[in-house]
């Protein structure tokens, strides 16, 4: 099917653009009304994603009321760990929950890897199939996994943590177990976003959100190994590597065979354009706080991060995901200063 805006496909390909496409982290969640309608009437946010006609309908709703250009499939990063065996929850004001964890070479029987994706994640596949039925061409959509580091830590971990110092302390301990779980989840990993692709997923991308707290060296060799291992793996549509607070590894970073790399909003534009060069296409960067400002101060803060790049290959994105309680007004502002800036 044609896609009739391809702006973010271009961008990322480094194809000429017009103007610069714009899409948002978590753009399909509770900065909206009508995703709040749609999840109350649920038991929570797990029964969202696991039912794909009510996943399909809050990833299109960002389309039709924010006009980004580009959908990304409702999910969790978590629904890996889980189909490989270990069962997570998510607790209100809490964030996820993990009763089992691996910590010792017997508990990777919750690592399982000989199982059939489609059994085990058919409901996000099938939540892209009716999404792009849904949205009929009008803009690409996107599928993602975590990282294997990132996914590590939550299985090793058991929730979220601020200094994830259990899985920090197993490369230490035991890196051969560490190894051995991170190639698991990379092996995974693969075979899931192949899934998303061939289901009809446009581009995808890979969430390391904890790439930043490992040093240069613990991330090359736990992070990075496994996130190359991924991207040489797909090469059927564009891939997005989105390392948060990896600066140390930047020029690292660059040099992996993907399309478009992720920039989080700590990051100075032109530093990391003059690291990566003009072969990669760069995704960020706008502080999500800046949101939170008036829309005078959101329309200004914006032209001034359009203004600071130094190329056309750029996607247009916060520097993580939006905040649950900023205004969708202040949102659109956001968006519609993206579309009415000229690329000069």
């Amino acid at each position: 099917m044609k896609i009739e805006n391809d702006l973010l496909l271009r961008a990322a390909r480094g194809e000429d653009i017009k103007r610069y496409p714009v899409w948002l982290m978590r753009q399909a969640g509770r900065i909206l009304p009508e995703y709040r309608a749609v999840r109350g009437a649920l038991s929570g946010f797990k029964e969202l994603v696991e039912t794909p006609e009510r996943a399909a309908e809050v990833t299109i709703q960002p389309i039709d009321i924010l006009g980004v250009d580009a959908a990304i499939i409702f999910s969790d990063i978590l629904v890996v760990p889980e189909a490989m065996g270990l069962e997570y929850q998510l607790i209100e004001k809490k964030g996820p929950w993990f009763e089992k964890t691996i910590r010792s070479t017997d508990e990777l029987i919750y690592a399982n890897t000989n199982f059939d994706i489609e059994d085990r994640l058919g409901y996000v596949t099938e939540a892209i199939r009716i999404a792009n039925k849904e949205l009929n061409g009008r803009v690409p959509l996107i599928g993602f996994a975590g990282a294997p580091w990132t996914i590590f830590c939550y299985m090793t971990e058991g929730q979220g943590s601020k200094t994830f110092s259990e899985s920090r302390k197993i490369l230490y301990t035991n890196p051969t177990l560490a190894h051995e779980l991170l190639d698991r989840i990379t092996e995974v990993t693969i075979k899931y976003l192949k899934a998303q692709i061939n289901a009809g997923a446009h581009m995808v991308q890979v969430f390391d959100s904890w790439a930043g707290i490992l040093g240069e060296r613990q991330y090359e060799e736990f992070g990075l190994k496994y996130m190359e291992r991924i991207v040489n793996a797909i090469n059927e549509v564009p891939i997005t590597v989105f390392a948060k607070g990896a600066y140390a590894s930047a020029h690292k970073i660059a040099a992996l065979n993907c399309n478009t790399i992720g920039v989080d909003w700590n990051t100075d534009m032109r530093t990391f354009r003059d690291i990566v060069g003009e072969n990669k296409t760069l995704q960020g960067n706008l502080d999500p706080c800046v949101l939170y400002s008036s829309h005078n101060e959101v329309e200004k803060m914006t032209n001034n991060m359009l203004n600071s790049f130094k190329s056309k290959r750029h996607i247009v994105n916060l520097g993580h995901g939006v905040y649950p309680d900023v205004d969708p007004e202040k949102v659109k502002t956001f968006i519609n200063t993206v579309k009415n800036f000229k690329i000069k």
